[in-house]
């Protein structure tokens, strides 16, 4: 008997030992393994900046409502940005402020989401922030004239502006934590929803203003032919700067290890 009972003791013993040393599998609820938690820290901070800037700028475009009515018209304004002033809608055409509508709907949203993820999987409470280079496409906005000016300029900037989310989103799919598939969705969805914005958005410009050969590829607003005037002087120097900037952008903490530096 006794024999018997040391026998089953030293089972015990070495499946105790074995399972100290198994790494048992990421539940869905838990941080990234290795190298994808700071990826997702850094892409869901980026999303979250990304997506506060776009609320002005979509803000600027469709117009605000202090307080909203129950009619659905296509003159409806979007709740503003906390601590922004309200605004007058700036653009002329109603695709652009059914546009501009959907998207600050659903990217309030999808800062929630990305806040959420981050307090639930790495402990950190985030408030969004705009960043430098999205402070210079929110100031063209600003300063254009509203009408035929800022319908074309909405359309390129916001082009740009969408195809660096699309770009870091597209990222996400193949570098985040394998179980955390809610993250995966959302990646997913974003390339999605940005790339058939962008879409409709180079057919406007197409259409309204002959711009049938624009790219959302560098620069505050992208290029097309003949764009050499289309900014003044005080905008233009800043293409270099955000063509270099887009490069590492929402790669802040993984850059601050490589000595890069930092763009939200």
């Amino acid at each position: 008997m006794l024999k018997t009972i040391k026998k089953f003791s030293s089972v015990l013993f070495t499946l105790a030992l074995l399972l100290s040393v198994v790494v048992l599998p990421t539940r869905a609820d838990e941080p990234g393994r290795g190298i994808t938690a700071q990826f997702e820290i850094d892409y869901l901070k980026f999303i979250a900046d990304h997506h506060y800037a776009a609320l002005r700028m979509t803000e600027l475009a469709a117009g605000t409502d202090l307080t909203r009515d129950a009619e659905i018209s296509p003159n409806e304004g979007n709740s503003p940005t906390p601590n922004e002033p309200a605004t007058p809608a700036k653009a002329t055409i109603n695709d652009i402020k059914s546009l501009a509508r959907r998207t600050n709907r659903v990217q309030r949203e999808e800062i929630l989401e990305a806040q959420k993820y981050l307090r639930e999987w790495y402990g950190i409470e985030y408030q969004p922030q705009v960043s430098i280079i999205n402070r210079i496409r929110i100031l063209v906005l600003e300063q254009a004239t509203a009408g035929d000016q800022f319908n074309h300029y909405f359309l390129e900037t916001f082009s740009r502006h969408h195809y660096t989310a699309m770009t870091r989103s597209l990222e996400c799919q193949v570098s985040m934590e394998l179980n955390h598939k809610a993250l995966q969705r959302y990646c997913r969805g974003i390339v999605n929803s940005q790339l058939s914005q962008i879409d409709a958005m180079r057919e406007l410009l197409c259409d309204r203003y002959q711009i049938c050969d624009y790219q959302p590829l560098v620069g505050v607003k992208g290029r097309h032919t003949g764009d050499e005037h289309e900014l003044d002087i005080h905008f233009r120097k800043f293409d270099f700067l955000t063509s270099a900037q887009e490069a590492q952008e929402g790669r802040v903490e993984a850059g601050k290890k490589d000595n890069k530096k930092e763009d939200k």
